[in-house]
């Protein structure tokens, strides 16, 4: 049994007492070298995207720490995964270009750069060097590359570097049930930027995984409506969402979501319009022309619940016009998924029916105070007029991104700076909106064997 196997799952009335969490996890350089062998090596990781390696010899690589992972694609309907090493002396087969974030491309076959050994995309070594100088010690078994766990979900590709890694679906759920009928594999890059950041990965990874920060971090929103989340343990998973706005049906607490002050058919195309330009996330043109539209097609008064219902129809009838369907999912099914999981340890999904969110951040070499931090937008675009993207690097600043994540940005760098104060005496996150950042320390302590969550006292 591995240890994903063994981990205690909780019911979502677990951690929902007051707790804190010391700050080694996010500070303390031993515990920062543990994690390779203890994390890294154990669990699922999000990769990349299937449509990245569309065509047979297609590749794209995979670093973590002192990891680097080949994914190939071997036939229409297969992909393999090996570990980026020769085994002649140990030198990678792909280099990552200086400045990028992966290795990619196509190959009919991989080569060392060394001394010429040559491997098919199935692994196999094809030709060694004088090879009768080993006196027929060298084998078809010790010749090959060392293949690493791989499968699909979602639209994405996941690796696991432990051979006895139980299966990605198991691993995944509930969340993979629980978000298949947002059909995210259909959607696509509108962008993606990456960028080393001063902070620890989990402290950028807790920057996202609450709503509680929205009020203060996020001032700009109050006057659209409460921001009130929850946050739900789901095993080593967690997912996060809305309440319901005031005389609204509880199943619309999702993350499409109409403003509810003054107006809201005026300021639903407000914050739209906001959130486009400011946020550049978490919508579409077609929603915002749609909200833009509000006024003119609704009469003055209209409760928030109906100018929501017209808004989305409206928005859905016009995608569906220029060949976009979203998917139909059941309404209360969209308040139970909420408007993100967080897929452990370090990917996170912000989806709705037309468009997605997603994060992702994990360590910089064995310095605790770094890390690779990586955002993506996806949606849901016409066959064949899908954005030809790019990871673009990106430093942590409003220019490089955008408003609003400038603003959650500006927290990373001075919280991990804050944890290694001596007044410091452990992080207290709510045990109603912050669960979600108990249920990860909770989780990486069973790996780590260190950092369970303690009652607050």
């Amino acid at each position: 049994m591995n240890k994903a196997e063994g981990m205690a799952t909780r019911s979502a009335a677990d951690l929902a007492e007051p707790v804190t969490i010391g700050a080694e996890a996010y500070t303390s350089q031993a515990y920062a070298r543990a994690e390779r062998d203890k994390l890294w090596r154990k669990v699922w990781q999000q990769v990349g995207r299937i449509e990245e390696i569309p065509e047979v010899g297609n590749y794209l690589t995979y670093e973590i720490l002192d990891d680097s992972i080949i994914v190939v694609r071997t036939a229409a309907d297969r992909i393999k995964a090996y570990h980026n090493v020769c085994p002649h002396r140990g030198r990678r087969l792909v280099d990552v270009p200086e400045g990028a974030k992966q290795g990619c491309g196509h190959r009919k076959m991989f080569v060392c750069g060394f001394h010429g050994w040559r491997f098919n995309l199935e692994g196999e070594n094809t030709h060694v060097l004088h090879k009768d100088d080993w006196q027929g010690a060298l084998t078809a078994e010790n010749t090959q590359l060392g293949e690493v766990s791989v499968d699909t979900w979602g639209g994405w590709v996941w690796i696991n570097m432990d051979p006895g890694c139980e299966p990605l679906r198991d691993y995944l759920e509930p969340a993979a049930g629980l978000l298949d009928p947002f059909e995210l594999q259909n959607m696509r890059y509108r962008w993606r930027k990456w960028g080393i950041f001063d902070c620890n990965w989990k402290v950028a990874m807790e920057a996202f995984n609450e709503t509680y920060h929205v009020q203060t971090t996020h001032p700009e929103f109050n006057k659209y409506g409460e921001f009130r989340g929850w946050a739900r343990v789901q095993g080593k998973h967690s997912n996060i969402g809305y309440e319901a706005p005031r005389n609204m049906d509880a199943n619309q607490s999702a993350k499409l979501r109409v403003s509810t002050h003054a107006d809201p058919r005026l300021s639903t195309a407000e914050m739209q319009l906001y959130t486009w330009e400011k946020a550049n996330t978490n919508t579409t043109q077609t929603l915002v022309d749609a909200a833009l539209r509000l006024a003119d097609e609704l009469p003055e008064g209209t409760p928030a619940g109906e100018v929501l219902q017209h808004w989305l129809a409206s928005a859905r009838r016009d995608d569906e016009a220029r060949g976009v369907v979203w998917p139909t999912v059941d309404p209360a099914h969209v308040g139970k998924s909420g408007t993100a999981w967080q897929i452990f340890p370090n990917f996170q999904i912000g989806h709705a029916v037309n468009n997605a969110l997603c994060y992702s951040a994990r360590p910089y070499g064995d310095d605790p105070d770094k890390c690779i931090f990586e955002a993506a937008v996806y949606e849901l675009f016409p066959k064949g007029q899908e954005p030809r993207t790019e990871w673009v690097f990106s430093p942590a600043t409003e220019e490089a991104w955008c408003y609003v994540l400038g603003q959650d940005f500006s927290n990373m760098a001075a919280v991990q700076k804050g944890m290694k104060s001596a007044g410091f005496r452990g992080t207290k996150p709510n045990p109603y909106m912050e669960r979600s950042t108990a249920n990860l320390h909770h989780n990486l302590a069973a790996y780590m064997g260190t950092g369970e969550p303690r009652p607050l006292k």
